[in-house]
């Protein structure tokens, strides 16, 4: 049987000692007979010393490289050995006995191979939080969106997820794994370098029928986008590459045409931007686009090697329920 010492809580961390001293104490005092980690993606602040002095109970792995979060976290995984892995941003703050119910479901489960826990914002505790909220899922052209949020629609928490569900991704801020289970899959894509690397690992995993999961009894709160803040043309650079990635590499059926309705789809929201007047938000989508053509004898070869499964997608198309049904709201899905 598990137990919650079998658990190796990872922060991956670059040049965030203030995130660290403000969030590492609550994973301390909650998480105490869990391996606790921080893995340092060469940082140039003084985080590390800053950890080694003030919390000697945590141990730290240094990369020698900022390599981003995918390749951050394969390159410090290598390391540990724990049968049950936990990535944690630095931006979170955990709760009271929030391993318990994981522990749990991994127990009592055999193929539960993934787990998210429930993701409130921390700013605004009462409603969830962006980066997972209560358990992720895709549409059939690779648009991510989750229970408690679509697009930029945040739901409240009034208790609506404080259950157990299967869901499609879990979210890389708060991400449950079983060791062998990441080590199978190879990691993350490192070529991702940060964003939707979790959906991609979580979409491999659902084609290899891996069971993920939302444990809502477990409630962490999330900062987000603290290491790199929303309004940040990478930031849709990284979203929108990466999602053409995902959906080269994972669909099943008729993925061309997916391809080309989501790149027709993006174009849309490139010139929204552009009306926005955000047009470092429209160059970001164009230089996304030529980045996964060069990539794209990359993701062909990786598609033919590996087995797809059928009915990964939720909704048919959450753009066209979204902003033209308005559906804002998982429920009303």
């Amino acid at each position: 049987m598990l137990q919650t010492k079998d658990i190796a809580v990872v922060i991956l961390n670059w040049n965030g000692k203030a995130l660290l001293e403000q969030f590492l104490p609550s994973v301390i005092q909650y998480s105490k007979e869990a391996q606790i980690y921080v893995a340092d993606n060469a940082s140039t602040d003084d985080s590390v010393a800053f950890v080694r002095s003030n919390f000697p109970t945590v141990q730290l792995i240094q990369n020698r490289e900022n390599a981003g979060f995918a390749k951050g976290y394969n390159e410090a995984l290598k390391a540990i050995d724990a049968p049950l892995l936990c990535l944690l941003n630095s931006d979170i703050e955990v709760t009271e006995n929030w391993l318990d119910p994981i522990v749990t479901e991994f127990n009592s489960h055999e193929a539960t191979a993934i787990i998210q826990p429930k993701i409130l914002d921390y700013k605004n505790p009462s409603a969830f939080e962006y980066a997972g909220a209560a358990g992720g899922f895709i549409d059939a052209y690779g648009y991510p969106y989750c229970r408690g949020r679509i697009f930029d629609t945040l739901e409240e928490d009034q208790g609506q997820y404080n259950d157990e569900a299967s869901i499609f991704w879990a979210s890389g801020a708060c991400m449950f794994i079983r060791n062998a289970v990441f080590k199978t899959l190879n990691g993350f894509d490192a070529s991702f370098f940060a964003h939707m690397e979790e959906i991609d690992l979580c979409w491999r995993a659902y084609n290899k029928h891996y069971q993920i999961r939302y444990i809502g009894h477990s409630t962490v709160y999330h900062v987000g986008g603290a290491t790199l803040k929303t309004d940040n043309p990478k930031k849709i650079f990284l979203n929108f590459r990466n999602s053409l990635f995902t959906l080269v590499k994972n669909a099943s059926s008729q993925v061309w045409l997916k391809v080309f309705i989501r790149m027709v789809l993006d174009g849309v929201a490139a010139l929204r931007f552009l009306v926005q007047l955000k047009p470092l938000f429209f160059l970001a989508i164009l230089r996304a686009h030529f980045a996964f053509y060069l990539q794209l004898p990359r993701l062909i070869k990786f598609r033919k090697s590996v087995p797809k499964r059928d009915g990964y997608y939720h909704s048919k198309s959450i753009v066209w329920s979204y902003f033209i049904k308005k559906k804002r709201t998982f429920d009303c899905l």
